[in-house]
């Protein structure tokens, strides 16, 4: 079975702890995710859900989750009728310790080829991901994004 896969590695002068914290924190995902806020109880079976500005963004189901080794979820494109139509993808944050860093590997696939929503995640990734890596190591986020009417 052919699909799309986006792999996106960083290695973050943090803690397994405080990366895992800000990975499943509602305050400190708002922080680098643009001021998106997610709602979810971060247990196996729980849902969770992804606001901009009160429109309902993504959402899925927690798969997998092993504080500070790995959190799997399956991820479904809410607002983007062509991208809602490829139905759920899976996202999955894989923490292991690297020194004096931690290595931080997301992976968001789905099993279908040439996904225009693939296409469109690995666009916003290095943005949120780049986000991330700032505020861990400086407290402060790289990156501001102003939404558009559309966007």
């Amino acid at each position: 079975m052919s699909g799309s896969k986006f792999v996106y590695v960083t290695y973050i002068r943090t803690t397994p702890k405080k990366l895992w914290h800000a990975l499943t924190t509602l305050e400190v995902i708002k922080q680098y995710r643009f001021g998106m806020s997610v709602e979810s109880e971060w247990k196996v079976g729980s849902a969770w859900k992804m606001y901009a500005d009160g429109t309902l963004m993504d959402s899925g189901e927690i798969l997998e989750i092993a504080a500070q080794k790995r959190l799997v979820m399956s991820w479904r494109n809410e607002w983007k009728p062509e991208f809602k139509a490829e139905g759920s993808s899976h996202c999955v944050y894989e923490i292991e310790p690297a020194g004096a860093a931690v290595k931080l590997t997301l992976t968001h696939s789905v099993d279908r080829p040439d996904s225009r929503f693939i296409e469109a995640v690995s666009d916003g990734w290095p943005m949120v991901m780049s986000n991330l890596k700032s505020l861990l190591e400086t407290e402060e986020v790289a990156l501001v994004y102003h939404r558009r009417h559309g966007d």
